[in-house]
């Protein structure tokens, strides 16, 4: 089976068994997105969802943000976890946002990952789900599920991302992440996967030779 035929198939079955695909973080603007993707890193997003409400009342714009201190945000953020970093970077990246980008989140890749403390994952992100361009999301998810599928035998995200962008519709590649992530966290967790339970097992690769080997979860 070619990695295009694949990736069809996986996107079809995806889509039947997870209708709804939309991001898990809550936000109201592409600033809130940005910032939330990067509280995401090491912490989940039910996590972040509980603290952004708090943070975002108190910092209402790219301006407030800029204007802060990080020792401002910590106490907001200190349960996401490295929340020294990651209130150095919110600072910082909304700093460079008013001096290099007229305040406003900018909609290219090579242009969001010149911001402190974002990546190829937040950038992807943010373009998907803000601008509605190609985009995909390699977290750890799809990392994981992709690689059992038969995708590749990649850890490197920026060759994952490359491998998927050259087979995955363009028009369908920002929801499949999406949906990777409900269905990791459902069904093809990283421990225990519930093989009997995959809407992809029938053209699985990690499937159809762990069941053998009994090394999959009924439910």
């Amino acid at each position: 089976m070619t990695k295009s035929k694949l990736a069809q198939l996986s996107v079809d079955a995806l889509k039947k068994e997870y209708p709804k695909a939309e991001c898990s973080l809550l936000y109201k603007d592409p600033l809130q997105l940005l910032i939330s993707t990067r509280l995401a890193a090491q912490c989940t997003d039910a996590r972040v969802n509980i603290v952004t409400p708090a943070l975002f009342n108190k910092f209402k714009s790219v301006k407030d943000f800029a204007k802060s201190t990080p020792e401002e945000i910590e106490p907001y953020i200190k349960s996401c976890g490295f929340y020294k970093v990651k209130s150095k970077d919110i600072v910082n990246m909304c700093k460079m946002l008013i001096d290099n980008f007229n305040g406003v989140v900018p909609d290219s890749i090579d242009e969001l990952t010149k911001l402190p403390g974002v990546g190829r994952k937040t950038a992807n992100l943010v373009v998907g789900d803000i601008y509605g361009k190609p985009a995909v999301v390699v977290d750890t998810h799809c990392m994981r599920i992709t690689k059992r599928l038969g995708f590749h035998e990649l850890k490197d995200p920026a060759k994952i991302e490359k491998v998927l962008r050259e087979v995955l519709p363009a028009d369908e590649s920002n929801d499949f992440c999406h949906r990777l992530v409900l269905h990791g966290r459902a069904v093809c967790k990283a421990i225990n996967p519930k093989c009997d339970k995959c809407c992809m097992r029938e053209f699985c690769k990690f499937s159809k030779t762990e069941v053998k080997n009994n090394k999959c979860v009924k439910a």
